[in-house]
């Protein structure tokens, strides 16, 4: 693929024009505050938290409150339609862009989906890190085994969609199958099956790649929590004859409840936003597309901005419940830390 550098000028310049611009004010930043008198911590605290907030506001906060706004607009984004938007997510019967649910509105089976992925995806990729940090803790091979299992953490979404997509590949049967997971069927004796195209199994087979990447994060973090057990309480534990399991319950468990809310919650934004395995592997068809991704479809594809916007808001509002959670439960640490 050919770039004309001619063509793109203008754009390259005005990145360019972006980072002196950046640059500059961080360098002044760093000019003023090597001048003020050292007692200024509030004035240093200020000056160095400036360019994140600057960033953070342009390339968040403001593109935040233009989608609250647009949600409000039809599809031109020159109309104010009020709450219309809103209304047609928990009333279009066939907007066209799925499936015909029947007496159902449409986007009830995206929310339901989204709601599967929710579910299923913090659980089992919490179960299966916390189950193998405690299988490989103080093992021989535990970095080895860790690493492993880590490993899926390093490849992005789309790529992970990509790789499972081959796992999933079919081919007509008397053909060579390239799929792993067919071929598996095949020499056991069955038929090859469209994995991705029947549902409701089809989502649980694009949750198992969610999974897959998470459950090395989940493994890690928990992981650690087990490390930081106090010898003397496993210790008295043994010694009162508690048996495996009733260790894993009684005192891993309890010991280890705070890790294993932050990576319930953390697991869980992350899952509420899913887009690239769904839009990668099926692109949202067959009863498989998520809230993100008929955000991106209505968007994008359907110059539908005032609706996609409106699914942008309700994601949103779906996020902030487990976010105030995350707050409240970190201040209680916090507040338990101090006493």
């Amino acid at each position: 693929m050919n770039f004309d550098f001619t063509a793109e000028a203008p754009k390259l310049m005005m990145l360019l024009y972006g980072v002196i611009a950046f640059a500059a004010v961080v360098g002044l930043l760093l000019l003023v505050l090597d001048v003020l008198p050292a007692r200024k911590d509030r004035w240093i605290a200020l000056g160095l938290l400036a360019p994140a907030g600057l960033l953070l506001t342009v390339g968040l906060v403001v593109p935040a409150i233009r989608t609250i706004i647009l949600s409000f607009m039809n599809a031109g984004s020159d109309e104010f339609v009020g709450l219309d938007n809103f209304l047609w997510i928990f009333t279009d019967k066939n907007s066209g862009m799925l499936p015909d649910f029947g007496a159902t509105p449409v986007q009830y089976g995206v929310l339901l989906s989204t709601l599967l992925w929710v579910l299923l995806v913090p659980t089992v990729s919490t179960a299966v890190g916390l189950v193998y940090a405690v299988m490989v803790d103080r093992s021989r091979f535990e970095s080895l085994a860790k690493s492993l299992v880590f490993m899926p953490m390093a490849i992005s979404f789309v790529g992970a969609g990509i790789i499972w997509k081959f796992v999933y590949e079919y081919r007509q049967e008397g053909s060579d199958q390239i799929g792993l997971l067919n071929q598996l069927v095949v020499a056991m004796g069955g038929t090859p099956q469209q994995w991705l195209l029947d549902g409701p199994w089809n989502t649980l087979f694009l949750i198992v790649v969610l999974v897959w990447i998470q459950a090395g994060f989940a493994m890690v973090v928990l992981s650690a929590a087990i490390k930081a057990i106090p010898a003397d309480i496993v210790e008295a534990a043994r010694i009162d004859g508690v048996t495996p399991g009733q260790m894993f319950w009684r005192v891993t468990i309890p010991s280890i409840r705070p890790a294993l809310v932050v990576v319930l919650v953390t697991i869980s934004i992350g899952t509420l936003k899913v887009f690239d395995i769904v839009r990668t592997m099926t692109g949202g068809q067959f009863g498989t597309s998520v809230v993100a991704n008929e955000m991106y479809t209505y968007s994008f594809r359907a110059d539908e901005r005032g609706k996609g916007a409106a699914l942008a808001v309700l994601l949103f509002l779906f996020v902030i419940p487990i976010v105030i959670y995350q707050v409240r439960l970190m201040r209680r640490r916090r507040l338990e830390g101090a006493r």
